[in-house]
C-alpha cells in the first residue's frame, strides 16, 4: 500500500445560501482589507455586488480586481499584483470559477514573495507567509478551491505552469450551489466533465493512496450521478450541490495522487 501523509488545511462551508456567511467567516479569520478578485462575467451576474454588500454589512474595506480572463496568464496576475500593492490588502478573496481562484493565488504569491510566476513553478518555492485566503467557487469544475496549486499560462508561451505551495490552500471554501445557478449551459457542461475526469484520473493514477481513493470514488459517485441532471434540469440545486462537493472531493484527491495522462496531455496541447 502507498505510504501517505494526509491533512486538509481548507475549511468546507456547504450549503445553499452559505454565501451569507461571507462576512462573518470573513471577519472570523480577522480580514480587514481584502482584495476581492473576480471576472466581469461574475460582475454581470450579480455575485460581486452581493459579496461585496456582505463584506461592506461586516465592516471591511474591500477592493475589487477583474482586469483578468479565462485561464489567466503571469501578465495578468502582474496586473493584479499592480494594483493590489497600491491598495495593501491584509486578505484576499477568489470569487468564480477556477480562473479566479487561480489568479487570487497567483496574486498573492507575488505579492507577497515577489519574483515573476515562473520562479515558483513547481512545488514549495514561496519563502515569506502568504495573505488568508477564502475561496468562493461558482462552478463545479476544477476543484481549485481544494488545492494548493495555481494553473497560470506563461503570456508569450501560452504553456500552463503549474505553481504550487501548501501556502496557496484557502483557510475556507464556501461552496454555495444557489451561486451556480446562473452558470451558461456551457460552462456546466465542460466544468463538470472536467471534474468526472479529475475523479477518474485520480482513482487511477499510480500515484493513488488509499485516502485519495475514498474522495475519487466519492467524489465519482456524486459527479456520475448527477452531471446529466444538471444539463437537462438547470435549476436543480440539489443537483448542483452534488456536483460541487463532487468537483471539491476529486481537488482534495488530486492533492495526494495529482492527475494522469489526459491531464498530462492537455497542456501541451
Amino acid at each position: 500500500m502507498t505510504p501517505f501523509d494526509f491533512h486538509v488545511p481548507t475549511r468546507l462551508v456547504f450549503g445553499a445560501g452559505t454565501i451569507d456567511r461571507l462576512g462573518t467567516l470573513a471577519r472570523e479569520l480577522g480580514f480587514a482589507r481584502p482584495l476581492l478578485v473576480s471576472d466581469g462575467g461574475l460582475e454581470e451576474a450579480g455575485h460581486v455586488d452581493r459579496a461585496l454588500g456582505l463584506l461592506r454589512g461586516a465592516g471591511l474595506a474591500v477592493e475589487v480586481f477583474d482586469d483578468f480572463d479565462v485561464n489567466p496568464d503571469a501578465a495578468m496576475v502582474e496586473r493584479g499584483v499592480a494594483f493590489a500593492r497600491a491598495r495593501r490588502p491584509d486578505s484576499v478573496i477568489g470569487l468564480g470559477g477556477g480562473s479566479s481562484l487561480d489568479c487570487a493565488k497567483g496574486i498573492n504569491l507575488l505579492l507577497t514573495n515577489d519574483g515573476a510566476m515562473a520562479d515558483y513553478r513547481g512545488y514549495g518555492h514561496a519563502h515569506k507567509p502568504l495573505l488568508p485566503m477564502i475561496a468562493v467557487p461558482t462552478t463545479a469544475g476544477t476543484g481549485s478551491e481544494a488545492q494548493s496549486y495555481a494553473v497560470i499560462a506563461d503570456a508569450e508561451t501560452h504553456m500552463k505552469m503549474a505553481c504550487g505551495d501548501p501556502q496557496l490552500a484557502f483557510r475556507v471554501a464556501v461552496l454555495d450551489p444557489d451561486l451556480t445557478l446562473s452558470q451558461p449551459a456551457a460552462v456546466t457542461a465542460a466544468g463538470g466533465f472536467d471534474a468526472i475526469a479529475h475523479a477518474v484520473e485520480t482513482a487511477v493514477t499510480k500515484r493513488r493512496t488509499a485516502i485519495s481513493t475514498l474522495f475519487s470514488r466519492e467524489a465519482f459517485r456524486l459527479l456520475n450521478a448527477k452531471y446529466e441532471r444538471v444539463l437537462d434540469h438547470p435549476d436543480d440545486v440539489a443537483a448542483r450541490g452534488a456536483m460541487q462537493l463532487g468537483a471539491f472531493y476529486a481537488g482534495v484527491a488530486i492533492e495526494q495522487s495529482m492527475l494522469g495522462a489526459a491531464h498530462a496531455c492537455a497542456n501541451p496541447l
